[in-house]
Order: structure tokens, then C-alpha cells, then sequence
């Protein structure tokens, strides 16, 4: 396989990839192409602190206390300005809704582990707990059966 990028601030910016076959692969590259849309960070406000993330650097994006809150790798909480379900069209597709107030970077999840009485938690790289609800548990399966 090989691999061409050109860097050209005056050419139309266009992808294109000659296969035998579509597969995995190819799918992801596409959901890659269809999802971006020229952003790759947002902005979130700590105390005094207004600090650009970025979206690789993002764990998970949950509600708390009626606040849309981001966490990072090194576990601290960032306040968001825009609601839940603006920033989930804007993700790349590695975002991954877990519950109906939280999405989740699936590259940083480190285990799902299973709670008593039958739920099943994400657990995230930075330490970070978050409840899976059953539905969105089902799809995640599948996504990664599927991988």
C-alpha cells in the first residue's frame, strides 16, 4: 500500500484512494473525510482558565450538575459552552455516545467493567468512571465485532 500527501495552500483540498476492495479500512477512512469539517478543537473554561482542547485529547464529554463538562488525559474538567448533542455533530467519529449525557473518545477508554447489579461501567484512561446504559452498550458490541 502506499501512501501520497500533498501540501498545497492554493489547491482545492480533495481525498482520493484507489482499492481493489472496499473494507474496514476504506470505511474508516471515509467516516474520517465525512465527519471532518475543518475544526479539531474546542474551546473549554476552567476557574480562570479558557484553554483550546483538542479533540485527541478529549476522554469523555458528560453533563454534570447541569453543566456540559469535558475531561482531558490528565482528568481535569472543563466547562463547555456548546450543549451536548452540537458537539456530538461536530466530533470525529471516534466519539462514541455511552449513556443519553455522555459520549466517550473511544481510544481512550481503557476496559468496560461490569458493576453488580448487571451495569456495565467505562472506565477511561485519566481514571474516570462512566455508566454505560444497556442500548448504547449493545452498539459499542457491535462496533467492535464488527472491527
Amino acid at each position: 500500500m502506499k501512501y501520497k500527501i500533498i501540501i498545497d495552500k492554493n489547491a482545492e483540498e480533495e481525498i482520493i484512494a484507489v482499492v481493489h476492495a472496499p473494507s474496514f479500512l476504506t470505511q474508516q477512512i471515509e467516516n474520517l473525510v465525512c465527519s471532518y469539517q475543518g475544526a479539531d478543537s474546542v474551546m473549554g473554561y476552567r476557574e480562570d482558565e479558557m484553554r483550546r482542547l483538542a479533540f485527541g485529547e478529549i476522554e469523555c464529554i458528560t453533563i454534570l450538575d447541569r453543566k456540559v463538562i469535558a475531561i482531558d488525559r490528565a482528568g481535569n474538567q472543563y466547562r463547555m459552552q456548546e450543549r451536548l448533542r452540537d458537539l456530538e455533530a461536530v466530533l470525529p467519529s471516534y466519539f462514541i455516545r455511552i449513556n443519553k449525557s455522555a459520549l466517550a473518545n473511544e481510544h481512550c477508554i481503557a476496559r468496560f467493567d461490569a458493576g453488580f447489579g448487571g451495569g456495565v461501567n467505562a472506565v477511561f484512561c485519566c481514571g474516570y468512571r462512566e455508566y454505560v446504559s444497556r442500548r448504547c452498550f449493545a452498539e459499542i458490541r457491535r462496533r467492535y465485532e464488527g472491527a
